[in-house]
């Protein structure tokens, strides 16, 4: 381990860097060690993500804590928080798991269009895609495991159409790429969002800069922050945690694991592993700086 406490913070993504989309667990053991070894070394790292609390307990902290995460955290300077449903939800991550989660109701979707979503899927599409009831302020649909990406696709526009198509009968304000649906007072508080597994219906005020917005506050509170940070993630949206950190004067750079969605220009770096993607370019990220910090892995 080194001898002083890295420049160094982390903030990512968890679908495609972390957890692989198609098991949708961390299936490559390094990037296990690795989380642990930064967080011990004083790294602090935060997982911004719109997956639930419950998501994140079962395929990401419960496999820490199997490796130590517990006696990891009681390590002087050893900070990692959590941020769900794109800043919905959030909570400390301690020695014995997930803190007391918070939820943000106020973003939340109306209970009917909840309920109606939930029997679309039921009635039509329950052969594809499985409604995420671990959600608290969003409504996500997601494609099951035993279906192939592919045939997912082919039928997530329909969904997504008939998704459209519930919010505008229950008077909700919707966007759906180019379309606006207005509720009565003329406001679009909510968007579809789609992506390669699922369909996020959420509010516009939800996204990754919010996350890590309150990811930093929590780290400041508890010591100083690093001026280096690093933000990995797999889609578009998740390039705002390096805006944020860009536009409060940190040095940043983000780690883009599926550039062949088009890489954005932006005024920090855009870093890619060469060409692996995913998980296997997470976990190159990851062991990359665990080598460059002198770190130790493998430490009990």
């Amino acid at each position: 381990m080194t001898s002083r406490t890295p420049d160094l913070g982390l903030l990512f993504d968890v679908d495609g860097p972390l957890a692989s989309p198609v098991s949708r667990t961390i299936a490559i053991d390094s990037i296990l060690d690795d989380l642990l070894a930064l967080t011990r070394a004083g790294v602090p790292i935060a997982f911004i993500t719109g997956r639930s609390d419950a998501f994140i307990r079962d395929q990401v902290v419960t496999p820490l804590l199997g490796r130590g995460l517990g006696e990891v955290l009681r390590t002087p300077g050893a900070r990692m928080f959590g941020v769900y449903e794109k800043g919905a939800a959030w909570s400390t991550i301690t020695p014995d798991g997930l803190g007391d989660v918070e939820v943000d109701h106020d973003v939340a979707p109306p209970h009917a269009l909840v309920d109606d979503i939930r029997m679309i899927v039921a009635t039509d599409y329950d052969e594809l895609v499985f409604f995420d009831d671990t959600k608290r302020a969003m409504i996500s649909v997601e494609q099951r495991v035993d279906v192939e990406n592919e045939t997912f696709l082919a039928h997530r526009d329909a969904f997504d159409e008939a998704a459209f198509d519930a919010a505008v009968r229950h008077g909700v304000g919707v966007r759906y790429g180019d379309r606006f649906a207005p509720d009565a007072a003329g406001d679009v508080p909510f968007r579809l969002d789609p992506t390669i597994i699922s369909t996020d219906i959420e509010s516009v005020l939800l996204d990754k800069d919010r996350g890590a917005r309150r990811a930093l506050a929590h780290f400041a509170a508890l010591g100083d922050l690093p001026r280096t940070w690093r933000t990995i993630g797999d889609s578009r949206s998740d390039y705002k945690m390096a805006d944020e950190l860009h536009a409060a004067g940190f040095e940043v750079a983000h780690v883009d694991v599926r550039p062949s969605d088009g890489m954005l220009e932006r005024p920090y770096d855009v870093i890619t592993e060469g060409d692996l993607i995913h998980d296997e370019a997470g976990a190159a990220f990851l062991r990359g700086w665990v080598e460059r910090l002198g770190i130790d892995p493998h430490r009990a």
